[in-house]
């Protein structure tokens, strides 16, 4: 499945910033450049085990004062340490159904807010999901803010960038998939009730507009998350962190 084609390491680099995300990036697969640690921290346990760290796999460190770290994070909560690293590694859409085997996919249509796309790259980190599509064009891909916000963890997840999503789902479903959309539509059936088959592509709308008419014509099935209290709807990443922990209680319990 083509994508967009992907920026080399030394086209763009990209500064990760706070004790986890930086650990977790380290132990990803981008292209590592420098740490830069704060002067008065380097004996900090915490910042001396990721120093070890980079030095351990090739990683230069370089003690730097505050303004400095502050500098390259626009003033943002550093812990003392920041990683000049290289751009997020996407994978194809091809390999992520390799990987996955079996196991949920997410997609994401035209989500927009960073800290909404962190939050679902949690829960699907949280339940070992299969991978993770986002849109290419007018949408939030994987940032350094994105990093923070997700203590690091979308560096473990597969995330795979598409230019259509229509087209995704298509191919995911050529490969096996049923896809699924959480939407509140006059024939969305109740999620904890639906019969939903397996594997499932899970398929969540951006904030403002929900799912697009498109892929919501390509979904065999769109479910609903019924809501008794007076609550008439939930943000993108709740829904979708609902839906994402009722798929694996299906998966693991049901079917076991």
């Amino acid at each position: 499945m083509s994508r967009p084609k992907q920026q080399r390491p030394h086209e763009r680099r990209e500064f990760i910033y706070g004790i986890n995300p930086v650990v977790e990036t380290l132990r990803g697969r981008r292209r590592h450049h420098r740490i830069y640690v704060r002067r008065e921290r380097q004996d900090d346990q915490r910042v001396s085990g990721i120093v070890d760290m980079a030095t351990s796999i090739g990683v230069a460190v370089e003690p730097v004062d505050q303004a400095r770290l502050d500098s390259m994070c626009d003033g943002g909560n550093h812990q003392g340490v920041v990683l000049e690293t290289g751009p997020f590694q996407y994978i194809e859409l091809d390999e992520m159904i390799a990987r996955a085997d079996g196991r949920a996919i997410l997609i994401l249509d035209h989500l927009q807010d960073p800290q909404n796309l962190a939050t679902l790259i949690r829960s699907a980190a949280a339940i070992g999901i299969g991978g993770v599509v986002v849109q290419s064009d007018r949408s939030v891909q994987v940032t350094p803010a994105v990093v923070r916000s997700s203590a690091g963890l979308v560096e473990h997840v597969p995330v795979c960038l598409e230019n259509n999503t229509r087209r995704a789902i298509d191919y995911l479903k050529e490969n096996g998939y049923w896809a699924v959309a959480v939407e509140s539509t006059d024939d969305a059936e109740d999620i904890y009730v639906a019969d939903i088959p397996t594997p499932i592509a899970l398929v969540i709308g951006s904030e403002e507009r929900g799912t697009a008419p498109n892929v919501l014509k390509a979904c065999d099935l769109t479910v609903v998350i019924p809501m008794p209290g007076r609550v008439e709807s939930l943000n993108a990443a709740v829904a979708g962190s609902v839906a994402l922990f009722e798929i694996y209680r299906r998966m693991t319990y049901e079917d076991s």
